[in-house]
C-alpha cells in the first residue's frame, strides 16, 4: 500500500519493500573438463550444474566441475567499453511561463515545473468569499482562451475539405465535411434541413423538424417473397447494394438523437415522402426516438393520424379498419414511394405485386406518391376481388411467403454507423460542466477537451444517470465505465500534458484522496477547495495558493492543466515509489525457444535476422533522442542459455543453466544492456544463435523455468519491464509448469467444456501474479503445430497485463511478415509499467465488478505488470445511496505507473455525468457501444462460470428487460405485437444475436480447444472498438476500386451488410472482423480483374494458398492493396488474408462471420434474434 491508495495520513510513511536479492557474490572457477563442441567464434560459455542451491543470488559467469569456458571468438578485437547511461530522473526539468508548453502535441517540452507561487492577478477576493470554480461556464471560455487558441488553430488547419463529391459509394478515410447531393453537411449547432427548391416539405427519416428528437418509423409494410413495399429515401448519388436480382435501394439516413435541446446536426436527405401517411405537407410524428416493428402473429392495431408507422405481417382479417381502407392520414392518399409496389395483408385492401397492375378498392386512387404515375402495367386487369391477393387460390400460399420479417427493413448496422460518421465526423467538444454523449467508436471525431476526458480514454454507458438505485434496477441498464488510460489520440487532439509540482507532488483531497480536477471548487478566497467526490474541504498549501478573480476562478487557471482539462499527468514524488526510491528504466527480455520445432519452422532464423532492426522502435519519451530501455537475451530448450552483452567484457559470453527445478540468474552485470551501446555484441549473438542450434534434435521444452528466470533477472536489477517469450510446443519436460495433452474438442459448447477451457492447475496463474507484483508483464508468442494448452498458459499473460499471440502451423516463408509486424508493434507500443489503477466516484456510488487483464488484491485497486494503448478496463457502478438532485455525478480514473524513461507518474482522467429522474432522458443518453461491450465481456465471464446455454438465457433476459422497461415507461401504450426499440439501442437485437453465437463464447467442436481458449482470453481486455469489429465484420466491395496514382486522394468504398444475399457473383469483397481477413471472389467476376490482381487468366488458376495480395503495377492492384492496408492497420493483430472463391469448401468458414444469416449449428439469423427478443419481452409484460 502506498500514498496512491490513500491509506497513509502523510506521504512520509514507508511503503512496502520490494524483494531484494542482496549483493552480487563471486563464485569460484572450476576446471574445463566438460568442454562442449561449440563454434570457435563463440566466447566464454559456462554450464551451471545442479549443485547450485540458490535461486535468488546473482553472480558473474563461473565454472566448476559442471561448467566450462569456451572462447567466444578467435578475434583479438577488444570491445569498446562504454559507460552505460544512468538514470535521467535527476535531470532538472525545464520551467516555463505562460502558455508556451501547451501546444496541442505537448511534445516540446513535455513537462512544466511550478516551483514557486503562481502569479497574482489584479482582482482580489476577500477571505470570506466563496465561489464555485469556473461557475457554470466551460473552463476554456475565458481563463483558458490562450491555452485553446493554438489547439483551435491546429484544428482549423486540419485535413482539407473536399471541393467535389466523392464517388457515390465512397466515404473518406479521414475527417471531412461531407457534401451530399449538392448540400454541404451542416456542423453541429441545431441547424435544420431546408428542402430543395420545387420540392414539397419532407419528413426526414428519424429526425423531427423541431426539438432534436427522432422519429423512427420502423419497418415498413412488406409483401410477397420478402419484397419491400417502401424504401427509405437515401442520399443523392449514393446507393446501397441490394440483394442479387433486386434493384438497388437508397441508404437510410437516420438522424442523431440528442439528449435535449435542438438537434446538433441534420443529415441532408433526398426530399421525398418517406414515412408520410397524409398529403405531402404532413409529417409522421410517431413516438420520438424509437423504432417499431409488427411481428408475425401479433394483433394489428388501429392506426390513427400522428402515430408511428409499423411493419405489418399478414394474419387473419383485422378488425378496426372499416371498409378495409388503406392506412393513412384522414383524407390522404395511400402510402408508397415511386417505383415501389405497395403490399398488403389478407382482409386489407389489395396491394400489388411487382410488375402487376395496381390493386385497391374501387373509387380509391391508385397507390403511389402524389404526382407519380400509378404502379402496375397499363392495360392489365386487377388481380382478384377486393381483399384477395391475386387470383382465387393464391391467398394461402402468399400468406405463408409473407409470414416472415424482411431483413432489409430492419435497422442496418452499416447505415447506423454511416449516419453517425456523417453527423459527427470532425471536432467533438467533450462538454462542461457535464459530458456530452460521444460519437460512436467507429466515427473519426476529434475530441476537444473542455474539462471532461476524451471519450477515447473514458466512456460511460449512461450520460444521464438515474438519481436512485431503484430506477437503475427497474431499467436493467448496466451503468458501466470503460477506461483505456493510454489510448492513442488523433493527431489534432491533446496528449495529456505532464504537470510537475516538484516536492509538493500531486494535490489531493485530504479525505477521499481524489486528485485535483476541473470540478474542484475553490472557496474562502482560494485558501480551500471543496471536493466534488466527497464534499470535504481541504486547505490549499502556500506553494499552491492563488487568488480568485471576480468570477471565482483562480488567477492562474491558464497555467494549470488540472483546472481546465479532463486528462493530464502529474509527476509523482518518492512517496509513490517502492521503498521511497525512484525507479530505474524498465527492461525488455527476449526469450527464444531454440528446440527442433523452432529451428525447422524458420522461427529462429526469422527472429535473429530481424530483431536488431526493431531496436530503433523501442519506446522513448518525446524529448529523448533514443530509448533508455535495457534489453537482454535468453534462449532455451531443455536448458536455459544466458548471454553477457556487457561492453566491459572483451567478448560476449553464454552461460548455460541446467537446474530447472531451482532456476537462477547466473549474472546481472552485462545481462541487461543499452541496445545502442551493446549493438556490436548483440549482432554477434544474433548471428551465432542459428548456427549454434541449427542441428539440434531436442524436441521437449520447458516454459515455467523460463518465465521464472526472466522475472528473477528483472527483480535482481530492481527494474520493471516485459518478457517477450517465443514458444513452440506443449511444455512436457519434467520441470515446474509441465503440462499434459488434454484436448477434447467434443466437449466444447456443452456442460463439460470447462474441463478443457479452465487452467490445468494454478502454476501459471501464480506465476502471473508474481510477475504483476514485481511490475513485469508477459507477451507470449505461440507457434504450435499441435495442442499447446492455451487455457493453462493464458493466465500468465492475462494477469500480468500482456498480450497472447498465436501462429498455428507457422511457416517462415508465409507467416514471417505477420509475425514481424506484430512483434514490431509490441516492441514500439506505448506501455506503462508497474501500474496500479483506482476508479473513484461521487458519494453514493462505487466501482465494483471489474473486467480486464490485471490482478486485484483488494476490492478497489487494479494492478498491472504493464498496460498499453490496446488494453481497456471496465467496471460496473453500483449505488450506495440516492444521488443529490440537480447535481452531476463524477468519475475519476487515476493510474500510477512507471514510464519508459523510468519516471513515476500519475495519469488522471475525469468525467462528469448529468443526473435525472426521467426514464425517457435516461434512454436517450445510452452510449450503445459501451453497453454492447459490457454485454460481451459479461457474457464471457458467465461462460467461464457456467455453460453457454446459461449465458444465452441471461443475456437475452437482460436485453429483454431493458426494452420492456422502455416500452412500459417511455412509449404510449403500443400494441403488444409491436416491438419498440429506443433510438440508441436500435441495433441491440443484432448485437445480441452476434454475441450468443460468437465463436469465443459458444464455439463447439468445429473449433480447436486452443482456438476457443485463445478467443476467450482476448475478450476481457479488448477495447470497445475491437469488440464492435468482432461482433459485426466489415465487408467492403473491392473489385471496382482503382488507384491510378499512389498519392491520389483515396476514398474507402461503402460497406455492405453481413449477409450472403448481398454478395454479388460479379464482385470481390474483403471481409474483416479483427481476427480474420478474407478475400471472397465471385464466380462471375471478370477475367480482366483476375489478370490485373493475380496475373492469371481465370479464377480457377488463382492460388488460394498464397495468403497475400501480389504487388502489381496497375490501378486495380493498387486499389485492392490500398484497402487491405487500411484495414490491417486498424486491427490489433496483423493477420494473413485468406483467399476464397465462391463455392469453395472454405466458403462455409467465411459464412460463419455473416452474422445476419442463420448458420447451421451456430445460431439463428438477425430475424430470429429479433423475434426471440420480442417473445421474451411479451413474456415479461404479460
Amino acid at each position: 500500500m502506498n500514498q496512491f491508495h490513500g491509506q497513509y495520513p502523510n506521504p512520509g510513511m514507508n511503503l512496502p519493500s520490494s524483494q531484494n536479492n542482496g549483493p552480487v557474490s563471486q563464485m569460484s572457477q572450476g576446471d574445463n573438463n566438460h568442454q562442449q563442441n561449440l563454434p570457435a567464434s563463440f566466447g566464454q560459455m559456462s554450464l551451471q550444474g545442479q549443485t547450485q542451491q540458490t535461486t535468488t543470488m546473482s553472480c558473474p559467469p563461473q565454472t566448476n566441475q559442471y561448467s566450462q569456458n569456451v572462447p567466444f571468438s578467435n578475434s583479438q578485437q577488444e570491445f569498446n567499453s562504454k559507460q552505460i547511461a544512468g538514470s535521467q530522473l535527476n535531470k532538472p526539468l525545464q520551467s516555463f511561463q505562460g502558455m508556451a508548453p501547451f501546444n496541442p502535441s505537448f511534445q516540446n517540452p513535455p513537462q512544466m515545473s511550478f516551483g514557486g507561487p503562481p502569479p497574482v492577478g489584479n482582482s482580489m477576493e476577500s477571505n470570506e468569499q466563496k465561489s464555485s470554480f469556473l461557475g457554470n461556464q466551460p473552463p476554456t471560455a475565458q481563463g483558458f482562451q490562450n491555452f485553446n487558441s493554438q489547439m483551435q488553430h491546429d484544428l482549423n488547419n486540419g485535413p482539407p475539405i473536399l471541393t467535389q463529391n466523392p464517388p457515390s459509394n465512397a466515404k473518406p478515410v479521414f475527417p471531412l465535411q461531407p457534401k451530399m447531393g449538392g448540400m454541404t453537411m451542416l456542423p453541429p449547432g441545431g441547424q435544420q434541413q431546408v428542402p430543395r427548391s420545387n420540392q414539397p416539405p419532407t419528413s426526414i427519416p428519424n429526425v423531427l423538424p423541431q426539438g432534436g428528437q427522432q422519429t423512427f418509423d420502423g419497418l415498413q409494410k412488406m409483401g410477397m417473397d420478402g419484397q419491400i413495399s417502401e424504401k427509405p429515401p437515401g442520399m443523392p448519388n449514393q446507393q446501397q447494394i441490394g440483394p442479387p436480382g433486386m434493384p438497388p435501394t437508397m441508404p437510410f439516413m437516420g438522424g442523431q438523437n440528442q439528449v435535449s435541446g435542438p438537434p446538433s446536426s441534420i443529415q441532408p436527405g433526398n426530399p421525398g415522402q418517406h414515412g408520410s401517411t397524409g398529403p405531402p405537407s404532413s409529417i409522421n410524428q410517431g413516438i420520438s426516438g424509437q423504432q417499431s416493428f409488427m411481428l408475425p402473429g401479433a394483433p394489428q392495431p388501429v392506426m390513427q393520424g400522428g402515430q408511428q408507422q409499423q411493419m405489418r405481417i399478414p394474419g387473419p382479417p383485422q378488425p378496426g379498419i372499416p371498409g378495409g381502407q388503406q392506412i393513412g392520414a384522414p383524407g390522404g392518399p395511400p402510402m408508397g414511394i415511386p417505383g415501389q409496389p405497395s403490399m398488403g395483408i389478407p382482409g386489407q385492401p389489395p396491394m400489388g405485386i411487382p410488375g402487376q397492375p395496381p390493386m385497391g378498392i374501387p373509387g380509391q386512387p391508385p397507390m403511389g406518391m402524389p404526382g407519380q404515375p400509378p404502379m402496375g402495367i397499363p392495360g392489365q386487369p386487377p388481380l382478384g376481388p377486393p381483399g384477395m391477393l391475386g387470383p382465387p387460390g393464391m391467398m394461402d400460399s402468399m400468406q405463408q411467403k409473407q409470414q416472415r420479417l424482411d431483413p432489409e427493413q430492419m435497422p442496418s448496422h452499416v447505415q447506423v454507423r454511416e449516419d453517425d460518421r456523417i453527423a459527427k465526423t470532425g471536432p467533438f467538444p467533450t462538454g462542461y460542466p457535464t459530458a456530452e454523449l460521444p460519437p460512436l467508436v467507429t466515427t473519426d471525431y476529434i475530441a476537444q477537451d473542455q474539462g471532461n476526458s476524451n471519450p477515447r480514454f473514458l466512456r460511460s454507458s449512461l450520460y444521464s444517470v438515474p438519481l436512485t438505485n431503484d430506477m437503475l434496477k427497474v431499467s436493467h441498464i448496466p451503468f458501466v465505465i470503460s477506461c483505456t488510460p493510454f489510448a492513442k489520440t488523433m493527431p489534432n487532439e491533446y496528449t495529456p500534458p505532464i504537470v510537475n509540482l516538484g516536492e509538493l507532488g500531486p494535490v489531493r483531497c485530504q479525505r477521499c484522496k481524489a486528485y485535483m480536477c476541473p470540478f474542484m471548487q475553490f472557496i474562502d478566497g482560494g485558501r480551500k477547495f471543496k471536493c466534488p467526490f466527497c464534499d470535504a474541504s481541504t486547505p490549499v498549501v502556500d506553494e499552491y495558493f492563488a487568488h480568485l478573480d471576480h468570477t471565482g476562478r483562480r488567477t492562474d487557471i491558464s497555467h494549470r492543466p488540472e483546472f481546465c482539462l479532463g486528462s493530464y499527468e502529474f509527476v509523482a514524488t518518492t512517496a509513490y515509489c517502492k521503498n521511497k526510491v525512484l525507479p530505474k528504466e524498465p527492461a525488455f527480455i527476449f526469450m527464444l525457444d531454440v528446440s527442433y520445432n523452432a529451428i525447422k519452422s524458420g522461427l529462429v532464423r526469422t527472429f535473429c535476422s530481424n530483431l536488431k532492426n526493431l531496436f530503433s522502435k523501442l519506446p522513448k519519451e518525446t524529448y529523448q533522442e533514443k530509448s533508455t530501455l535495457r534489453v537482454g537475451f535468453v534462449t532455451y530448450d531443455h536448458t536455459l542459455h544466458f548471454y553477457n552483452l556487457s561492453s566491459k567484457a572483451k567478448k560476449p559470453e553464454m552461460t548455460i543453466v541446467s537446474d530447472l527445478e531451482d532456476v537462477f540468474v547466473p549474472f546481472v552485470d552485462g545481462f541487461l544492456v543499452d541496445a545502442s551501446e551493446a549493438e556490436e555484441s548483440i549482432q554477434k549473438v544474433l548471428d551465432e544463435i542459428p548456427r549454434l542450434f541449427g542441428n539440434t534434435k531436442i524436441t521437449d521444452t520447458c516454459l515455467g523455468p523460463v518465465v521464472q528466470a526472466g522475472l528473477d533477472a528483472l527483480k535482481s536489477s530492481d527494474r520493471s519491464g516485459k518478457l517477450f517469450i517465443f514458444h513452440t510446443s506443449l511444455p512436457t519436460l519434467e520441470a515446474p509448469g509441465k503440462l499434459v495433452n488434454r484436448e477434447d474438442r467434443k466437449v466444447l459448447g456443452g456442460e463439460k467444456e470447462k474441463t478443457v477451457l479452465s487452467p490445468n492447475g494454478d502454476f501459471y496463474t501464480k506465476l502471473g501474479e508474481d510477475c504483476t507484483k514485481n511490475g513485469v508483464c508477459v507477451d507470449l508468442f505461440l507457434f504450435p503445430n499441435a495442442f499447446i494448452d492455451v487455457a493453462s498458459l493464458s493466465p500468465l499473460v492475462s494477469i500480468s497485463g500482456g498480450h497472447l499471440y498465436k501462429y498455428q502451423y507457422f511457416d517462415a516463408s508465409k507467416d514471417s511478415e505477420n509475425f514481424l509486424i506484430d512483434l514490431g508493434n509490441a516492441v514500439s507500443r506505448e506501455t506503462a509499467f508497474d501500474a496500479i489503477m483506482r476508479i473513484r466516484t461521487s458519494t453514493g456510488l462505487r466501482a465494483t465488478n471489474f473486467y480486464g487483464h490485471f490482478l486485484m488484491q483488494n476490492s478497489s485497486d487494479m494492478e498491472f505488470g504493464g498496460i498499453d494503448s490496446c488494453k481497456q478496463v471496465m467496471t460496473e457502478i453500483k449505488y450506495d445511496d440516492k444521488l443529490p438532485p440537480n447535481e452531476p455525478c463524477y468519475v475519476q480514473a487515476a493510474t500510477l505507473y512507471t514510464s519508459c524513461s523510468g519516471q513515476r507518474r500519475l495519469r488522471i482522467h475525469n468525467l462528469s455525468l448529468s443526473t435525472t429522474n426521467d426514464f425517457s432522458t435516461i434512454y436517450k443518453a445510452i452510449e450503445a457501444d459501451t453497453f454492447v461491450a459490457y454485454l460481451y465481456k459479461n457474457a464471457e465471464r458467465i461462460v467461464r462460470d457456467k455453460i453457454p446455454k446459461d449465458m444465452k438465457e441471461q443475456i437475452i433476459n437482460m436485453c429483454a428487460h431493458v426494452l420492456a422497461t422502455y416500452r412500459e415507461k417511455c412509449s404510449d401504450n403500443p400494441p403488444l405485437g409491436q416491438l419498440i426499440l429506443p433510438e440508441c439501442l436500435r441495433l441491440l437485437p443484432l448485437y445480441l444475436g452476434s454475441i450468443i453465437k460468437n465463436d469465443g463464447l459458444t464455439g463447439g467442436a468445429e473449433l480447436t480447444v486452443d482456438n476457443r481458449a485463445w478467443l476467450m482470453q482476448l475478450i476481457p481486455g479488448m477495447r470497445t472498438e475491437d469488440i464492435i469489429r468482432i461482433l459485426y465484420p466489415k465487408i467492403i466491395p473491392v473489385s471496382g476500386v482503382v488507384v491510378e496514382n499512389e498519392h491520389d486522394e483515396f476514398f474507402m468504398p461503402g460497406e455492405i451488410r453481413a449477409s450472403y444475399e448481398y454478395f454479388k457473383p460479379t464482385e470481390a469483397y474483403l471481409i474483416e472482423n479483427g481476427v480474420n481477413i478474407f478475400l471472397w471472389i465471385g464466380q462471375q467476376i471478370s477475367n480482366e480483374w483476375i489478370q490485373a490482381i493475380f496475373n492469371v487468366q481465370s479464377l480457377q488458376q488463382v492460388d488460394t494458398e498464397t495468403h497475400s495480395i501480389p504487388e502489381r503495377d496497375n490501378s486495380h492492384s493498387r486499389g485492392l492493396r490500398k484497402v487491405a492496408k487500411i484495414i490491417t492497420n486498424e486491427i490489433l493483430r496483423h493477420t494473413k488474408i485468406t483467399i476464397i472463391r465462391q463455392s469453395d469448401p472454405l466458403e462455409a468458414w467465411m459464412k460463419r462471420f455473416l452474422i445476419e444469416d442463420r448458420y447451421a449449428g451456430q445460431g439463428g439469423s438477425y430475424v430470429d434474434s429479433l423475434c426471440t427478443l420480442h417473445r421474451e419481452i411479451r413474456s415479461i409484460l404479460s
